[in-house]
């Protein structure tokens, strides 16, 4: 027996129920509360719980309930990707989309395609360190674009202003900027005065200094606009705003952190993640949180597609290309590896063999870190697996400490300039000329890089 249920958000689910792939009956609408799920499952009349499997899709976190309960009823739970559903239910009908068809096509999956199924482990919103690490990332995110509004405001002050602050904004900037961007402000306090406000914000680091170049800049920018240039007391309302949402957000970061570091220590007790080379604290609590159980998969090649690391194959007869990334496993986990790759390259001299090897080509310096960034998860997750941590290694076996990884990756494996150089140059040259055969495609009024060719015909200038 198999229950597929098309989960919704706000509305009514809907299920199907079939038995050896035939449905018994379609559409049965339930909510996710104890009364309809009750009913429900008196109306499937189960005798044995471990004969019914319940299909759903990883929609938003409405699943998860559904899958708790049904697993604590001892029901089989098994997640079907959206694309392979979606893709299947445009073989059983191509110009029509509705929740019945969807839940009719999830219970019809376990026969047609049972390698596609994925049994529900409970690794899932529910896991405190997998929500964490996608909460970091986002605020993450916030902070840096409160830094890009925050740029583009102090340029309206003049580039003295931002010499002096720079672009990482201290906890002593961001306090200078939620009081003091008005540059009439700024002279009115004066140096001294300014010089012990800085000193008491960034505990005694910041001298006289800082304070004199503030000055200078806020002198700058009064002679720059002139008398009547700009409202300045707007102006710094506006920057005191985002100053404030960073201090927010770079607090709230520190506390996520602090949170990160206590739920990796109880995922991963031993640090086998944080023992493989180029991956810090973060990094190693996102693989953890973001993988989970790495015995879910079936394979280390699973994990790999699960990261969407792995390149598009397209073959038929004797033709084969390789593509792009698929890029359809999970975001997070796919940016930090990219970023622990980059940086493992310079401590591992099996991945720095490699990557000089890729790089000796045409390949672009994103898709030579692709590729060992790939590497890079299997051998972590084949470490989660056997429990060991990672050993960095020399390209002859022979076992390595950390800083003997780095003197021969910098002696022995360099990317020669000159060529890297070279290939980004044709890799330019090809670029522009697939740009320059699609002009053909454009219509007659579009500009071209081409000389003009058609001639002038009298009759119709008469």
């Amino acid at each position: 027996m198999t229950l597929g249920i098309d989960v919704a958000c706000r509305a009514d689910h809907q299920a199907t129920l079939a038995v050896d792939g035939r449905p018994v009956w379609r559409g049965r609408r339930f909510r996710s509360s104890s009364t309809d799920l009750d009913r429900l499952w008196d109306d499937l009349d189960v005798d044995d719980p471990g004969e019914l499997t319940v299909v759903l899709e990883p929609t938003r976190n409405a699943w998860l309930v559904l899958a708790q309960w049904f697993r604590r009823r001892g029901a089989r739970v098994v997640m079907v990707p959206t694309t392979q559903s979606a893709d299947l239910r445009k073989y059983f009908s191509k110009h029509t989309k509705n929740d019945r068809l969807d839940s009719e096509v999830l219970a019809r999956l376990p026969l047609l395609h049972p390698e596609g199924l994925r049994a529900f482990t409970g690794n899932s919103s529910a896991d405190p360190l997998r929500r964490l690490t996608k909460q970091r990332s986002t605020l993450v995110k916030r902070r840096t674009a409160v830094y890009s509004r925050l740029d583009s405001l102090i340029e309206l002050l003049g580039p003295a202003w931002y010499d002096v602050l720079g672009s990482s904004y201290t906890k002593s900037g961001l306090a200078f900027l939620t009081r003091y961007a008005d540059p009439h402000a700024v002279i009115r306090l004066g140096e001294a005065r300014l010089t012990r406000f800085l000193q008491a914000r960034s505990r005694g680091q910041y001298g006289p200094a800082p304070a004199k170049a503030l000055v200078a800049a806020a002198k700058e920018t009064l002679t720059l606009w002139g008398p009547d240039g700009m409202d300045f007391a707007e102006l710094a309302a506006d920057i005191a705003i985002e100053a404030e949402q960073a201090i927010f957000l770079s607090a709230q970061i520190k506390e996520v952190d602090e949170r990160l570091a206590n739920f990796y220590a109880e995922a991963d007790p031993d640090g086998i993640v944080a023992s493989a080379p180029g991956v810090g604290p973060v990094t190693s609590a996102v693989i953890a949180g973001r993988i989970g159980d790495p015995h879910r998969f079936t394979s280390l090649a699973a994990i790999r597609a699960y990261s969407g690391l792995v390149p598009k194959v397209k073959q038929s007869g004797v033709g084969e290309t390789h593509g792009g990334i698929t890029k359809a496993g999970d975001p997070l986990l796919r940016e930090m590896l990219f970023m622990a790759a980059d940086h493992a390259r310079l401590v591992d001299p099996q991945l720095a063999a490699k990557y000089v090897r890729l790089m000796s080509g045409d390949r672009h310096r994103d898709s030579a870190i692709c590729h060992l960034a790939a590497d890079l998860l299997t051998r972590i997750a084949a470490c989660m697996r056997t429990g060991q941590p990672y050993v960095i290694r020399d390209v002859d076996g022979r076992t390595i400490t950390e800083a003997e990884g780095k003197a021969i990756v910098k002696s022995k494996h360099k990317v020669d300039q000159k060529k890297r150089v070279d290939s980004a140059g044709r890799r330019m040259r090809q670029r522009r000329k697939q740009a320059t055969g699609r002009e053909s495609q454009k219509s007659l009024g579009a500009p071209t890089s081409r000389p003009v060719t058609n001639s002038i015909n009298p009759a119709r200038v008469a």
